[in-house]
């Protein structure tokens, strides 16, 4: 982990005002939100296995806690978060030293109570934390917001800001509910970003097919929406044991179900033709353009 924050370290400062030798960087991360109609679908532990597979198949990326009341992705990982969104937002500490390190040295900035300070942030503060975010984003491929389940103001503002959200359900009718309410009232900001489905604890592949059909179908013809089902996860005892032992599944168990499901997920996802609004700014500017027009 000290190799890789030295890394950090270097390559942000390489961005630093009145550098030449440094050639701007041309990527750009997508900004993904991974969010659910309600709590205990999976979502977080769904976003952390997403992200490392992702990570292992060459991509780079950033986890975003976004979660304000249960941010909980350190403690999937089994680690300490030593500082959060809070530090940043305050100047207390730069990005590099506020992104930390899980398995497989992912990087990750912690939520809690910062998040609810982004709300209220005055021009300069906005300017600064943009800033910072800027700093990292064109090191990497994808940022993935772990939002709260619901329909929550700050879950909103992320989910509208995004490039792309995943919506997490499961194949019972309540969360099939509240998965298509969030997607519904989402999709009456007029926000334009693309929605995809995750059915998670799924029994098998035609369960799975069903409960997105149900979303699928009635998005197309109330909202005139059209929803992809990226993939699903199988109900895997595996998933809970990992949980317990505090070690994302994936690492824990690479060979079970729900690990499989998740790298054909991700393969699906890397190669899925690119399905952003044509005229929006995308990206971390994208994001907060959006952001800050909703903060209005």
């Amino acid at each position: 982990m000290t190799d890789q924050a030295h890394s950090l370290r270097q390559l942000v400062s390489a961005q630093q005002p009145g550098d030449s030798s440094k050639v701007p960087s041309t990527r750009t991360a997508k900004i993904i939100t991974v969010s659910s109609g309600k709590g205990g679908v999976g979502k977080s532990n769904f976003t952390l296995n997403f992200a490392l597979t992702l990570q292992s198949m060459g991509k780079k990326v950033l986890v975003f806690d976004a979660d304000i009341g249960m941010a909980n992705i350190d403690v999937l990982m089994g680690v300490s978060s030593r500082y959060s969104l809070y530090h940043l937002i305050r100047r207390e500490k730069s990005i590099e030293e506020v992104i930390q390190y899980g398995p497989n040295k992912l990087p990750y900035i912690a939520g809690g109570s910062g998040l609810a300070d982004m709300l209220s942030l005055s021009e300069e503060e906005m300017d600064y934390f943009i800033s910072q975010i800027e700093r990292i984003s064109s090191e990497m491929d994808y940022i993935i917001f772990d939002t709260g389940a619901g329909l929550s103001k700050e879950n909103m503002k992320f989910i509208t800001s995004a490039d792309q959200c995943l919506v997490v359900t499961t194949p019972e009718p309540t969360s099939i509910t509240d998965a298509y309410a969030l997607i519904k009232v989402v999709h009456g900001t007029e926000s334009k970003v693309p929605f995809s489905l995750i059915v998670n604890r799924a029994g098998d592949e035609i369960e799975a097919r069903e409960a997105a059909g149900k979303i699928i179908l009635t998005a197309q013809r109330f909202l005139d929406l059209d929803i992809k089902l990226l993939g699903s996860i199988a109900d895997d005892t595996h998933v809970v044991q990992a949980v317990k032992r505090q070690i994302p599944f994936t690492a824990a168990y690479p060979r079970c179900n729900a690990s499989s499901d998740i790298r054909r997920i991700a393969l699906r996802y890397m190669t899925a033709p690119a399905a952003t609004e044509p005229e929006a700014p995308k990206g971390i500017k994208g994001f907060m353009h959006r952001w800050l027009k909703r903060t209005k």
